[in-house]
């Protein structure tokens, strides 16, 4: 039977991907097509699109891009067993989300006056934020930026977070645009909107110097966490933006 190949511009509808993504994913050799044309068109197999598949489980996982590609390299990697752990783990989510819906119905049955008695443990179901904020006293409770931010965020009115979401949606969906056009990190365009960003946690949460912003581009691409918010804006997100971070911190005297 003859192998079917795929064109960048195939796989691009196959998936939902972007064009520029996939040239992004071979350029930094976590997707190298297996052939290309005469004309020096990419070409993927099968076997490309099951690793894409990994990419991208492991992007909805929240990994960073390196750390995705190092561990799909690593000789001892085995699709099979990889798959069924990330199974295991999409089917603990979904219990987990399930929990979550049952307590937001119990508080939708509350407000709607259904229950004149509700459990209100029933409310919290599902949820853990105390692994969050233990996490975050433990690794910043200390810092002035922990303490300021504490200070201000706690008489930010509903208001306040919905203009933040908005600021910071805005923010991410501009650095996405140019990377998506093909700009570079150290371009002008990115760096401004990188120092968009610096500004907008300088003004919401903590004094935010061009060197402490750079260290921050460090933590968004160590901690999955961070990469996973910000990659919902757009695939590989997270290390241009962070490139543009640095950049923009050495146009500025620290």
């Amino acid at each position: 039977m003859k192998r079917q190949l795929y064109r960048v511009s195939e796989l691009a509808q196959l998936t939902g991907l972007s064009v520029r993504t996939l040239h992004y994913y071979d350029e930094i050799r976590l997707l190298v097509p297996r052939a290309r044309t005469d004309a020096g068109y990419r070409l993927y197999d099968g076997n490309d699109l099951l690793r894409l598949q990994q990419i991208m489980i492991g992007r909805e996982q929240g990994l960073a891009l390196e750390e995705i590609r190092r561990s799909l390299d690593d000789p001892d990697f085995d699709p099979k067993q990889a798959l069924l752990a990330q199974r295991q783990q999409l089917v603990q989510r979904a219990q987990e989300t399930t929990r979550m819906i049952r307590a937001i119905d119990s508080a939708l049955s509350l407000l709607d006056g259904e229950r004149q008695e509700p459990d209100m443990t029933q409310l919290f179901d599902g949820f853990d934020p105390t692994r969050y904020e233990a996490e975050a006293q433990a690794r910043w409770g200390e810092t002035d930026a922990f303490k300021e931010s504490a200070k201000r965020t706690k008489r930010y009115s509903a208001d306040d977070w919905r203009q933040i979401k908005q600021e910071q949606a805005a923010i991410y969906e501009a650095a996405f645009s140019l990377l998506q056009a093909g700009n570079v990190p150290s371009s002008i365009e990115a760096m401004d909107v990188a120092e968009r960003h610096r500004l907008a946690i300088d003004r919401w949460f903590y004094p935010c110097s061009v060197a402490l912003h750079a260290g921050l581009a460090d933590l968004y691409e160590a901690d999955s966490r961070f990469a996973e918010n910000i990659d919902k804006f757009g695939a590989g997100l997270t290390p241009f933006l962070a490139a543009a971070i640095r950049a923009n911190a050495l146009r500025h005297p620290m």
